[in-house]
């Protein structure tokens, strides 16, 4: 069987200097890329556009999706006015991520949601997020890493009766970059791994094949030849194989 294409949602690079300051450019970080490699498929990098057939033309192509990481989500998209901890939005983004999050979802295809990703799930499906993770009862672990994007800095605990606990197992050592989490579960979702104080680490569909966000960035462990992250991406391309 033909290796299966892998649309890496793209991201918008405001410049922010130089000779043209404010210019935008598309890009996603090349350890998506890699992984997808690694796991066996292969990887082309989705622009964020508006045109909705247009959209729907790039999710029919691809036979899997990876949203990969990005700006804070809009928190109008879940129905809350931002606090002062809110982050950067960039709406263009967050309204395009929904559609091919819909598209992608009526057409049957796989999505793998990392970090951004895993918000941009909860909140196209009906869920909401924490602003920020000092909103949540009992959170204390740093989850905004200072160090190295390859180095594990917190244990995520996998719950037995998922997906997610048979791909990579009972737990993990993961890396951490956000502020942000899921707060309100979507509908049809359930959580598949929480860090130790409580903050949602990974959920997926209980309807869909294979629907799955994860809070971490396990595309800059396996970049960097960490296997049991690789498993992660490889699921997404047998899952992307039978579609």
């Amino acid at each position: 069987m033909d290796k299966p294409l892998i649309g890496i949602i793209g991201n918008i690079l405001i410049d922010q200097g130089g000779m043209f300051p404010g210019y935008e450019r598309a890009y996603v970080n090349n350890d998506y890329v890699i992984s997808v490699v690694k796991a066996g498929g292969i990887p082309v990098i989705l622009p964020v556009i508006s045109d909705d057939n247009t959209i729907k033309s790039q999710v029919e192509k691809v036979d899997g999706i990876i949203i990969s990481g990005g700006f804070d989500i809009n928190p109008l998209f879940y129905g809350e006015e931002p606090t002062e901890k809110q982050g950067f939005t960039f709406n263009e983004r967050d309204e395009y991520d929904m559609k091919i999050v819909k598209y992608s979802s009526q057409l049957k295809k796989p999505i793998l949601g990392i970090c951004r990703g895993i918000q941009v799930i909860n909140v196209a499906f009906g869920g909401t997020l924490y602003q920020d993770t000092s909103f949540a009862k009992g959170s204390y672990i740093k989850h905004m890493q200072n160090s190295k994007p390859d180095l594990p800095s917190h244990t995520v605990e996998i719950i037995k009766d998922s997906m997610l606990y048979n791909i990579i197992g009972e737990s993990a050592i993961t890396n951490s970059f956000h502020h942000q989490s899921v707060k309100d579960v979507a509908p049809g979702f359930k959580i598949s791994a929480m860090a130790k104080d409580g903050i949602i680490e990974a959920i997926e569909s209980e309807k869909e094949d294979f629907i799955l966000g994860v809070q971490w960035h396990p595309e800059m462990l396996t970049a960097r030849g960490d296997t049991q992250m690789l498993k992660i991406f490889e699921n997404l391309i047998l899952y992307s194989k039978k579609k």
